[in-house]
């Protein structure tokens, strides 16, 4: 969907951080760019420094101020027919964070008091709707490190002993997770049962949790263009009453392009639901409802205008009924080539995509020492006593295979690894920046969800 002066980005995990310094380890500090936008210009990625973690991030960037945004009533424009042919693909830049200011940059936003909710949105009451959806939430929050990092996002609670759905990139690079529920009001240590980041969907189990109110679970093959909706969740990340705020459906089947800053790579995300509601940072793994009070879908990405957000934004959720299918495999736990069960294996790096070789004219003219790297994943940090380190890969290595497999860029790597467990052995394969190749075999620790 090519929406002209309009960015789209993930509505989003609310990034916060105590501290004031500006220190990058594992997270892209890029811009968000729509080829076709004209309003919103993209800070080029030759200008920042993206970068990727293969284990937990130290920092993550300070909170800058933003504008205090106001619930979007539906829309009473047409909607489009349901028959109609889809849209170009949108893309969206910078997975990691999912959270955009006004300038379609990094930069992470405060926490925001949550829209006050109408009493009714078209036809649906919100103060009801909200009153029977609310107990079947709970607001994640998350430590990204050591360094006082944190993140916020919203989970829907599958079962009254503490299984909780939530998106992936909720718990992406979590070292630690608490969960408050808004039923009872007590907050519980999390652990993450498994994730499927291709699809963005993770599970999670509370611990000593029982007797939670579970969310009343819908069937989105139902949902029609033009029905009435709800989004409900941690708005601004503040914890407390869930925000809600009133839309209708506007296309189905819908797929956005992600295109990973940290990785240079592309994710993609498909037959997601689109609806003219905008969600805010801290929504992410919130409840998409229908006027029922049943899921529908789960809160996953929104476009936004010139101002963040725009008061014609558009969300997009993932159907319930695939997020449902995926979360029975990862609680029946079958791994697969892109679900992940149980812990995740580290090898306490951050990498970059490799430079891009230079031609022999160029070459005459710069010394650089990545005048004829291959392609790989280039070793910008490598954590102290770390697996990486013991096996003796150093900054600027370029690594070119893992346990046999080519690996052409950060993507590629980390996909591999998402297959491996702490305690695995892996083989590496690199070469060093005076061309030398290496080989060496590590024991991947025990590291935050990918």
């Amino acid at each position: 969907m090519a929406i002209a002066g309009f960015e789209v980005v993930c509505a989003a995990r609310l990034r916060l951080t105590v501290l004031g310094a500006l220190l990058v380890a594992g997270a892209a500090l890029t811009g968000c760019g729509n080829p076709t936008a004209t309003s919103a210009p993209s800070v080029p990625a030759s200008d920042l420094a993206p970068l990727t973690t293969v284990g937990p991030p130290a920092v993550s960037p300070p909170a800058l101020p933003g504008p205090t945004p106001a619930p979007v009533p539906p829309s009473g424009a047409a909607a489009p027919t349901q028959g109609s042919p889809p849209d170009a693909v949108t893309t969206c830049r910078g997975i990691h964070y999912r959270v955009l200011d006004r300038n379609c940059v990094h930069r992470l936003t405060p926490a925001l008091a949550p829209p006050s909710a109408s009493p009714s949105g078209g036809s649906v009451n919100l103060v009801a709707l909200a009153a029977r959806v609310d107990p079947g939430l709970v607001d994640i929050n998350t430590q990204l490190g050591d360094q006082n990092a944190a993140a916020a996002g919203t989970g829907i609670v599958l079962s009254s002993f503490g299984d909780v759905l939530t998106n992936n990139h909720v718990i992406r690079g979590a070292t630690s997770i608490t969960v408050t529920d808004v039923g009872n009001g007590r907050t519980y240590p999390a652990t993450v049962v498994g994730y499927d980041s291709s699809h963005d969907i993770a599970v999670l189990q509370l611990q000593g949790a029982s007797g939670l109110q579970a969310a009343s679970i819908g069937d989105s093959s139902t949902v029609a263009v033009a029905d009435e909706i709800a989004a409900i969740g941690n708005a601004g990340g503040l914890g407390g009453t869930p925000s809600i705020v009133a839309g209708t459906v506007s296309a189905l089947d819908q797929a956005i392009t992600v295109s990973d800053d940290t990785t240079g790579g592309v994710e993609q995300l498909a037959g997601l639901i689109q609806v003219t509601a905008a969600l805010r940072p801290g929504d992410s793994g919130g409840s998409l409802v229908n006027t029922a009070g049943q899921v529908i879908g789960v809160d996953t990405a929104a476009s936004t205008g010139a101002g963040f957000p725009s008061s014609s934004g558009e969300g997009f959720a993932i159907p319930i009924n695939d997020a449902i299918a995926i979360s029975k495999q990862i609680e029946a736990g079958t791994a697969s080539t892109t679900v992940h069960i149980g812990p995740t294996g580290m090898l306490g790096i951050v990498v970059q995509e490799a430079p891009v070789p230079m031609g022999p004219h160029e070459r005459g003219r710069s010394r650089s020492r990545y005048s004829s790297v291959v392609p790989g994943a280039l070793v910008a940090g490598v954590t102290p006593g770390s697996p990486g380190e013991q096996s003796g890969l150093a900054t600027g290595d370029i690594i070119v295979s893992l346990d046999g497999t080519t690996v052409d860029s950060p993507t590629t790597l980390t996909t591999l690894l998402t297959d491996h467990h702490p305690g695995d052995l892996v083989r590496l394969a690199w070469v060093d920046p005076s061309g030398q190749q290496h080989n060496a075999t590590a024991q991947l620790a025990a590291g935050p969800p990918n």
